[in-house]
């Protein structure tokens, strides 16, 4: 700083050779100003901001050289050799220059509480010798021609018309709109609405540096976005091509108060809008009500209030002592239409550092004094506290004071700590800030002993700050792939478009959706004018791939295709087609999933090659139930049972169609069984069917039959299937037709494996066939008509013994509770007497050997499936079973997670045993067949009724009195002959899987 003449008197005012050229924007004042510069030997302008400096520093420079020209702000010096023009910021201009001519910019911010007093000062003071300019607005003529007597006035007419057009949302702005707002998150959050919806947006922040700012610029300049969202910075000069301004907000922080911006500083901002020529609009967004007409009108017609004060401060310090220089800070102003300014930033400072002790004692003498208030003046760029600010200052100051330079080890450190490029947006900005301190104190004369070092340490840092800081805005903000979409589009070019080999589609490297299967699936994050951007531009390439897929589909061989759980048909793991309900259950219909551009010879051949691996499916998972269907073998009844096993998906309780199956003679019945049938004690079933694939598909085609995908237990039931589980315990909210197409039977609390069951009646039977006195009991066997429930039974499937009571009460057996006494001591009898007469036999055989006889040969104890008793319905549940009968045996392990574990004698103590009385057992019997009135098996039961005559008619053609009602088996009449039962040969059908026992029989006893 000079302080040559400090305490001169104040030159009188005058604008003789001073020329204001007023008006609103959009009058070319700026250009003009440069025009007329260049056409001196010399000159000075002077601009608010280091942007707009740097501006107009290249249009100066292309006019007349870069040695020519020196770029000077507060952290920035450009200045070559024999520089004949100089562009500053305001702040930057010397008080005095001996140049031919000065121009200073936006005059009217004289004005401003903040920054005032200096553009005040330079207007006072600041002449060229032959020529000085005053470019601002029309507000200021009056103020200005107060001030200067003799000054020249040029009124120029804006170039183009400026509208306002009402409010409107941020989402249906026009494109090369400004956004403004005041704040940095309603900036951020402005512009992430815009990405999402437009593309993106450009940053102007006054927060940025320099070359982020210009990098802003020129991303909306360039096209590549169509919306700025910026702070009032705009309103200052800033050349940009927008069409319409719409304000977010109307209230901003002028370093002293919130408060709503002046008419006419918001016609400052909105006449952004237009550019040389072409009209511009202005509006609001968000949550600012619509301007008043008024409002508009002024705004419109550029009549706003004169300017009647300008801020001002001294320039004559006293600089004998720090109170001395305090007190000249508070001279007021010299003339009428100046007002003294609010204590600006550097006065703060002072006042802090005059507190401090340490720092008054080194302010000794008018040349300390001014070194302090020289350091004063550091700006304050991080908008920290004073008294944060002021320890800076201090640390400056002492360093200045007592070595006549500021520490190289303090600097290095300050410069260190604001050289990272990592972080985000806001950390970024804080170090641009930071670093701008310590290269403003790089460019001060005399600060450091090595300032050129200094001067490009740090510009290399800000400059690597303000690219990642533009990195990360360009990121966050712009949505790259949208905005060059969109470019392409409305330049009518076609842009360049691929798919990937795993789908992915690139319109311009960019990634814009993916094609699975024949349907192209947008961006996720692609919204309004993005998403149909996306989609026009992705149509160029998916063009010829619809035709290319369809003929690779039609080709493809079954290992490529899959039909899922849902009904989706997949070909290479992406949807194809769905299916849907038929006519008929075996046969539903396909629907390709596929957009409109699949047509023509193209779809059919998509939609035929489905057809055929459905049909495929089916017929090969599903063949024993589409050959019983389709079988022309059968006839008569075993056509009959036939169909109703394909209706019924290949499972028909036994008991429904008892009369059918007597009627089916040999022959039928190995026909039924070489289409797979089984004829089984409790069901009619397919095996081939009760595994996971068949199964699968069989609930798919009921569920889409029935509505019923989104019934509760789809799909469960098969996965309990395929994990190998014999049993599993029923859930109430299932589907009960789940359980039966996957082949379970619902008895009791569990749902049983048919396959399953009928191991269950291989177990039951030889125990109700043995005989006493016919060798040893089997297990569970206990007077040859009744049976007791055994471990083996409960094992297979996975059951309790209360689980067990309700099985067989639903496969038709009654249960006879016996003290659990009385059973043991009969079994005990049993298997003694048994072992006597083994014994015995052996005795007197003695050392004849034993004639070999096939294990299970007894055709008593063979499971023949064709005279095994059709089960009545359960009578009333009898008393739970006796605690022998509890005892569950060790589960496979496919039921041992489902079974629970049941409470067994040995798991008690000894006192609950002796507390505790036995359990009955609970005997099992087959139940009665005949007329008698149980269970609704009387009169009122046509088909038992039926039945009963059946059995009378059979009897008396035999020759055999027929049992009389309550009538147990063997009961003998009275006056009735005993007559020996006759042993009928059984019919054993010669492909059965028995006939070989019987063969082997025969051969053992020749």
């Amino acid at each position: 700083m000079n302080f040559q003449n400090q305490n001169a008197s104040p030159r009188v005012l005058s604008g003789r050779n001073v020329t204001a050229i007023l008006g609103p924007t959009n009058t070319g004042k700026t250009h003009l100003a440069i025009e007329r510069m260049v056409a001196h030997s010399s000159g000075i302008i002077g601009l608010p901001l280091r942007l707009l400096a740097r501006e107009v520093y290249s249009r100066v420079v292309a006019k007349v050289g870069e040695q020519h020209v020196a770029l000077i702000t507060g952290e920035e010096k450009i200045a070559p050799p024999g520089a004949r023009f100089s562009v500053c910021t305001v702040e930057a201009m010397p008080r005095e220059a001996d140049v031919a001519f000065v121009a200073i910019d936006e005059v009217q911010l004289a004005a401003d509480l903040e920054r005032g007093h200096i553009f005040t000062d330079r207007i006072l003071h600041l002449r060229g010798r032959e020529e000085t300019l005053l470019l601002g607005a029309g507000t200021m003529r009056g103020i200005l021609e107060k001030l200067l007597p003799g000054l020249s006035v040029i009124t120029r007419p804006r170039m183009s018309v400026l509208t306002y057009s009402g409010s409107r949302k941020i989402t249906r702005l026009p494109r090369r709109s400004a956004i403004v707002a005041f704040s940095s998150d309603e900036v951020y959050a402005i512009g992430e609405l815009i990405r999402r919806q437009r593309g993106g947006v450009a940053v102007v922040l006054g927060a940025l540096s320099p070359r982020t700012r210009n990098a802003q610029v020129a991303l909306y300049q360039s096209g590549d976005v169509d919306y700025l969202v910026a702070t009032d910075a705009i309103g200052m000069g800033l050349n940009l091509d927008v069409d319409h301004v719409a304000f977010a907000q109307n209230r901003k922080f002028d370093g002293f108060q919130y408060r709503d911006l002046n008419p006419a500083e918001l016609g400052q901002i909105a006449g952004r809008a237009g550019r040389h020529l072409r009209d511009g609009t202005f509006g609001v967004t968000g949550q600012v009500d619509p301007f008043a007409d008024e409002l508009v009108h002024r705004i419109e017609a550029h009549e706003f209030d004169p300017v009647k004060v300008l801020q001002w401060r001294t320039a004559s310090f006293d600089l004998s002592s720090v109170d001395a220089l305090k007190a000249s800070l508070d001279t007021p102003p010299p003339v009428d239409g100046l007002t003294r300014a609010l204590p600006a930033a550097d006065a703060k400072v002072l006042e802090f550092l005059s507190r401090d002790g340490d720092v008054r004692a080194l302010a000794e003498g008018r040349e300390r004094v001014g070194l302090l208030w020289e350091a004063c003046v550091l700006p304050d760029y991080r908008r920290i506290a004073p008294a944060q600010h002021a320890e800076i200052v201090g640390a400056v100051f002492s360093d200045l004071a007592r070595m006549g330079h500021v520490d190289e080890d303090y600097m290095a450190e300050q410069v260190k700590r604001a050289s990272s490029t990592e972080g985000d947006i806001d950390t970024l900005s804080q170090r641009i800030a930071q670093i701008r301190t310590w290269t403003f104190v790089s460019h001060r004369p005399g600060w450091l002993a090595d300032a050129t070092h200094w001067q490009e340490k740090t510009r290399e840092i800000e400059d690597s700050l303000s690219d990642a800081l533009h990195e990360r805005l360009t990121k966050r903000f712009v949505d790259r792939r949208t905005s060059v979409l969109m470019k392409r589009l409305r330049e009518n070019a076609m842009p360049e478009a691929e798919i990937s080999p795993v789908g992915e589609v690139l319109v311009e490297g960019h990634h814009v959706g993916e094609m699975l299967g024949f349907r192209f699936t947008a961006d996720r994050s692609a919204e309004g004018e993005d998403a149909r951007a996306v989609k026009a531009a992705a149509q160029k390439a998916l063009a010829a791939e619809f035709e290319t897929r369809a003929d690779r589909f039609a080709a493809s061989g079954n290992g490529d295709l899959a039909l899922d759980s849902d009904g989706l048909l997949r070909w290479l793991g992406q949807p194809i087609a769905t299916l849907v309900a038929g006519e008929d259950a075996l046969k539903p219909r396909i629907v390709l999933l596929a957009d409109e551009q699949l047509t023509g010879p193209a779809r059919d051949k998509v939609a035929a090659r489905a057809e055929r691996f459905v049909t495929y499916q089916v017929e090969s998972l599903l063949k024993p139930l589409v050959d019983l269907r389709d079988t022309e073998s059968l006839s008569g009844m075993a056509r009959g049972i036939a169909f109703q096993l394909a209706e019924n998906f290949g499972v028909l309780n036994r008991r429904t169609v008892a009369e059918d199956v007597r009627a089916l003679d040999q022959d039928a019945r190995a026909s039924l069984r070489r289409l797979g049938v089984r004829f089984g004690a409790y069901h009619i079933f397919v095996p081939a069917l009760i595994k996971p694939a068949p199964a699968g598909l069989l609930s798919l085609l009921w569920a889409l039959k029935n509505d019923a995908k989104d019934k509760p237990g789809y799909g469960d039931v098969v996965a309990a299937l395929a994990a190998g589980r014999t049993s599993i315990v029923t859930d109430p909210a299932f589907e009960k037709a789940f359980y039966g197409l996957a082949g379970y039977r619902n008895l009791g609390r569990r749902a049983v494996r048919v396959d399953i069951l009928e191991r269950l009646a291989d177990l039951i039977r030889p125990a109700l066939s043995w005989k006493r006195g016919t060798g040893a009991r089997p297990e569970g066997g206990y007077d040859g008509a009744a049976f007791v429930v055994t471990p083996a039974m409960m094992s297979i499937l996975g059951a309790t013994a209360d689980d067990m009571e309700a099985i067989l009460k639903g496969l038709g057996y009654r249960g006879e509770p016996k003290p659990a006494e009385e059973v043991a001591a009969h079994l005990k009898a049993l298997d003694e007497a048994a072992a006597e007469k083994d014994a015995t036999q052996k005795a007197e055989e003695g050392a004849k050997p034993a004639e070999p006889v096939a294990e299970g040969a007894d055709a008593a104890t063979q499971p023949n499936e064709e005279v095994a008793v059709e089960p009545a319905v359960a009578e009333t549940p009898a008393e739970p079973s006796a605690p022998e009968a509890e005892i569950e045996p060790d589960a496979t392990p496919e039921t041992a997670a489902e079974a629970p574990a049941s409470e067994t004698p040995a798991e008690k103590s000894a006192g609950e045993e002796e507390e505790e009385e036995p359990k009955p057992v609970l005997i099992w019997r087959q139940a009665r067949f005949d007329g008698r009135k149980r269970h609704g098996a009387g009169k009122g039961n046509p088909r038992q009724q039926a039945r009963g005559r059946q059995e009378r008619d059979g009897a008396q053609k035999r020759g055999k009195p027929h049992r009389k009602d309550g009538e147990k088996p063997g009961f003998k009449r009275k006056g009735a002959p005993h007559r020996p039962r006759e042993e009928r040969p059984a019919r054993i059908d010669p492909d059965s899987p028995f006939a070989k026992l019987a063969a082997l029989k025969d051969q053992l006893k020749k």
